[in-house]
């Protein structure tokens, strides 16, 4: 297949460039992201390969459609960026990456939960500037503390597995129970018993309808002050402004996130030579609190070989008319 690939990163090309020639198709790599003023590149391709940023509504759809390209795969989990059902419609056909490291994601939230927690990237700041001062950088042990981990598919079991050799109590919300870590001692619980006893609280969950915003206002007042919430999963998970003012409050202790509800427009760039206009994520960056990083849980060389060997798969099976092991399809309410 000639696949026209969108949001092309150095670290992208070494990956699927590693894999490529065991499988046989054409890559053409773009920079650009995937929306209706790009879409136009796709012409001439049997596929196009995007990442979670990129868009895939109806506009671009339809001319995707018009360009005869009905092969799309996804390197990355999440599909709520897709119109999955206009994509049907059209006979688009959508595959995805559904696990490719969980070890990669859970290990990142954990890095950016004891990081936060113990300052230690406060630390390494002074330390460069010679101050070798302790002054304000107590921290908490991880150790005994009740941890709530919403969503247990396989990051989130993961995350409880790693919490659990901590030596903390954890609790979970997930529709499906897994009874593999509730044998390990994680206890299932409702999601305003999680909010009232956890004092971390850590996201695993996709983002759907349901769940957007589900760190709100009315949550947030629910949780213990000085809960410390970590997000490697998806940014509109959490109600931005409402947890600015939570911190302004001093209702959240800690807070470290890996993705943000307007994510796209700044993640992945580089914008240091830029004003930034996102006054929210500006304003979470003047907390000391705070720890942002940009999207790069799933940044590891184990997980990068996973998406490229899962999507090439992909791309056979489309190609072969084989049924497709990961297809992701409308679902009917």
């Amino acid at each position: 297949m000639k696949v026209a690939f969108f949001s092309a990163k150095s670290y992208d090309k070494s990956s699927f460039d590693q894999l490529k020639p065991n499988f046989g198709h054409q890559f053409s790599y773009f920079e650009a992201k995937l929306d209706q003023d790009t879409v136009y590149l796709a012409h001439g391709y049997d596929a196009i390969c995007t990442f979670v940023n990129d868009h895939l509504d109806e506009k671009v759809l339809k001319k995707l459609s018009e360009l005869k390209v009905k092969n799309v795969v996804l390197r990355c989990a999440g599909y709520n960026q897709v119109d999955l059902k206009y994509a049907e419609s059209l006979g688009i056909r959508i595959c995805r990456v559904p696990a490719y490291s969980p070890e990669a994601v859970a290990e990142h939230a954990l890095a950016l939960l004891m990081t936060v927690v113990r300052k230690t990237h406060k630390a390494y700041n002074r330390v460069r500037e010679n101050n070798f001062s302790l002054e304000g950088l107590i921290g908490i042990n991880i150790y005994k503390q009740t941890v709530g981990v919403i969503g247990t598919g396989a990051i989130g079991s993961t995350f409880c597995k790693i919490m659990l050799g901590m030596g903390c109590r954890v609790l979970a919300v997930d529709q499906y129970e897994n009874e593999d870590i509730k044998k390990l001692g994680v206890t299932y619980v409702n999601l305003d018993e999680l909010f009232d006893q956890s004092t971390i609280i850590s996201l695993h969950c996709p983002l759907t309808p349901e769940t957007k915003h589900l760190i709100n206002s009315k949550r947030l007042e629910q949780m213990q002050t000085g809960i410390a919430i970590i997000n490697t999963s998806r940014g509109g998970l959490i109600e931005t402004k409402a947890v600015i003012r939570a911190l302004k409050k001093k209702k959240v202790g800690y807070l470290g996130i890996d993705v943000y509800e307007q994510e796209e427009d700044l993640f992945f760039q580089d914008l240091s030579e830029e004003i930034l206009q996102d006054e929210d994520i500006a304003r979470l960056m003047t907390f000391p609190n705070v720890l942002i990083t940009g999207h790069q849980a799933f940044l590891t060389r184990e997980a990068l070989h996973q998406i490229a060997l899962t999507t090439l798969t992909n791309l056979n099976e489309l190609e072969s008319g084989m049924p497709l092991t990961n297809e992701v399809i409308f679902q009917k309410s």
